[in-house]
């Protein structure tokens, strides 16, 4: 689960969907994201049941998590239409993160962030002129809120109006998004706190 974006955009958006409105016939400012955890694509059957998935949704852009891809298999992640993929990958064979872009839109990257532990990955570009930030995070298990606290303030000053989040966050930020053994802890209060004050918002838990 990971749904995060940033609130400014919001009137930005109405205002220049009306300006964009005329110009839909040229081009479609619409993009769409998915996202999903794999769990694992070292399994050639597992890739292809990906890449056809991929496929049918046709997203502009898909950012996957615990990819357990090394670096020197970036190659084994091929999705045909897709040739843009951006990727984090831990020695190990742990976690893992990528984003695949169409190549239906025109995407100028400008400045990409990642760790070798493959637990993020962040992009700043241009897609069809506007600029985007994408970040796609992989939350490990224990410790999960803290750790997309702390990497949240460290990417601060890459995060505009213009920022989306997306990823497996492994953290349950509303009672509604929790199992039944989970408890929303002080962990949890304390990232949301940085979410508000970010203006960061749960994009799914606000239309739903």
């Amino acid at each position: 689960m990971g749904r995060l974006k940033h609130t400014g955009r919001e009137t930005k958006e109405i205002e220049e969907n009306r300006k964009t409105r005329h110009k839909m016939v040229v081009v479609d400012p619409h993009i769409s994201i998915i996202t999903l955890n794999v769990n694992g694509l070292n399994s050639p059957i597992k890739r292809h049941r990906v890449a056809g998935w991929i496929k049918e949704q046709d997203p502009t852009i898909c950012c996957l998590q615990e990819t357990h891809l090394s670096p020197k298999d970036k190659h084994r992640l091929r999705v045909k239409g897709w040739r843009t993929i951006l990727q984090a990958n831990n020695e190990q064979k742990k976690a893992g993160v990528a984003i695949l872009i169409s190549d239906k839109v025109d995407f100028k990257a400008k400045q990409i962030k990642k760790d070798k532990e493959g637990q993020y990955i962040m992009i700043k570009g241009t897609l069809h002129q506007e600029d985007l930030t994408l970040i796609n995070i992989y939350a490990p298990n224990t410790g999960a809120p803290k750790f997309v606290k702390q990497l949240l303030i460290e990417l601060k000053e890459d995060i505009n109006n213009n920022t989306i989040i997306v990823g497996d966050l492994n953290t349950p930020l509303t009672p509604m998004d929790r199992t039944s053994g989970q408890k929303i802890n002080k962990e949890i209060i304390e990232l949301n706190e940085k979410l508000d004050q970010m203006d960061l918002i749960d994009i799914y838990r606000t239309l739903h």
